[in-house]
């Protein structure tokens, strides 16, 4: 039996990933605020093993608890693989550096970077008896590789926690029972997310005529496609600590 958890798989991606994942040698934990009732439906009819764990990642205080209660649902000795996918993350604050407020700047911190190293900490500590096949996947961005104006703690916090990936790998390393951690880049989806980007105003955003038309070309991937490239590199053989881009596989 493999198993999966992944924060924010209610919807966008994280419920395209956990759709693509659905058999019945597959047990899925996801964590969102809300559950999704199709999701659930859909696992039904495939006979797949799937549970909701309501939680509100930016409460971070909980998330030990909530990878306790997790594990305990998990069978250890007749689990092959464990995954963890810190997918949940957030692009606001869309402002530039001076206007945002501290509440705003929390919140995306908290979810970006906070939350998926609280998350990657109790899960390493959760498994180190495990002898089985471990991963840790976080959801990155492109834009932790460049500035760009009105993005600057979206831009930061999946910075943060690419270099957080980078260091796992090199902790890792030759251990035993180590523990294989990336991210991967999924470029631009048709998401909520772009949805929040293009309603954005251009005094916060100088850059929103383009995302505007990225929309407008259809040159959104579906986050059906992107999770399919996902799941299908999780099957192959991973480098610890890299950080994978959608570019190379399309």
């Amino acid at each position: 039996m493999d198993y999966y958890i992944i924060t924010g798989g209610s919807r966008g991606l994280g419920e395209a990933i956990i759709t693509e994942l659905l058999d019945k040698d597959k047990t899925i934990f996801y964590l969102s605020r809300t559950n999704n009732l199709t999701l659930e439906g859909f696992a039904r009819g495939k006979h797949a093993s799937i549970y909701y764990e309501e939680c509100d990642l930016s409460e971070v205080s909980q998330l030990k608890a909530k990878i306790k209660s997790i594990f305990s649902k998990i069978d250890l000795l007749k689990a092959k693989k464990i995954t963890l996918i810190n997918n949940a993350g957030i692009v606001d604050p869309i402002k530039n550096v001076g206007d945002a407020i501290e509440e705003e700047l929390s919140l995306n911190v908290k979810l970006n970077l906070l939350a998926p190293m609280i998350m990657s900490e109790y899960f390493i500590n959760e498994t180190k008896e495990f002898a089985g096949e471990v991963v840790i996947v976080n959801i990155t961005s492109g834009a932790a590789n460049r500035p760009i104006a009105g993005w600057s703690a979206y831009c930061s916090t999946k910075a943060g926690l690419n270099m957080f990936t980078n260091t796992i790998g090199l902790e890792q390393g030759e251990r035993e029972n180590k523990v294989m951690a990336i991210a991967f880049s999924p470029g631009i989806m048709d998401t909520e997310m772009q949805g929040v980007i293009r309603a954005a105003e251009k005094k916060d955003f100088s850059s929103i005529d383009q995302f505007r038309e990225y929309h407008q070309k259809g040159m959104l991937r579906a986050p059906s496609f992107v999770a399919n490239i996902l799941v299908k590199l999780l099957s192959s053989s991973l480098e610890n600590g890299r950080v994978y881009d959608i570019k190379e596989f399309v």
